[in-house]
């Protein structure tokens, strides 16, 4: 996922930071890498966050919104990574807000579009909802097949949200043991330490 993710930096951060006579060109890596920093340590937050996955899951799985990176940014998840990164830009490389929260609006739709879309390709051999689990949750979820998860959560997400109810029933719903331990249940006990 890193390096889907320093690819999308790059491809965006071209108009949004290199070519944007507001950021010093002396800072155009650095401020590249805080935008990164920012989207991996939100996401990060989010999936080890209580009820941060559900959330997390319902972003990964609106390929509508990954299709309008516009609309993205209304999404909360993004909106919380947009302040966080426009105020460590403010902060660290002293922009002014203006400046900061361009660059901010010009790449991280984009960057989020660009892996929501990525992770949801088949064809896309590199990356997909169980390799950036696993990074955002620091392994915590090792052994989970978040395929088969999103397939059933998009059908309990019929009323556009995944809230607790469902994850439940998704959990409780396997006859099998042995898949509710190493599936949804064993996540759901994961992230609540059981």
């Amino acid at each position: 996922m890193v390096e889907v993710l320093q690819s999308l930096i790059q491809q965006f951060g071209q108009d949004a930071v290199v070519n944007n006579a507001d950021v010093p060109d002396q800072l155009n890596n650095d401020v590249q890498s805080e935008v990164m920093s920012g989207i991996v340590s939100g996401l990060s937050e989010q999936a080890t966050s209580q009820g941060g996955l559900g959330g997390l899951m319902s972003l990964f799985t609106d390929t509508g919104a990954a299709a309008s990176s516009s609309s993205l940014m209304s999404n909360p998840i993004v909106s919380m990574i947009s302040q966080s990164v426009i105020g460590n830009l403010m902060q660290k490389f002293n922009l002014s807000n203006g400046a900061a929260s361009g660059v901010v609006g010009n790449m991280l739709p984009n960057v989020l579009s660009g892996l929501i879309s990525k992770t949801n390709d088949p064809n896309e051999s590199g990356i997909d909802m169980s390799s950036i689990m696993g990074m955002l949750s620091g392994g915590k979820t090792t052994g989970i097949d978040f395929s088969s998860i999103m397939g059933a959560a998009s059908g309990a997400m019929a009323d556009g949200k995944l809230d607790m109810s469902d994850l439940m029933n998704l959990a409780s719903g396997s006859g099998d043991k042995e898949k509710k331990s190493s599936g949804l249940g064993g996540l759901i006990g994961g992230l609540f330490g059981k």
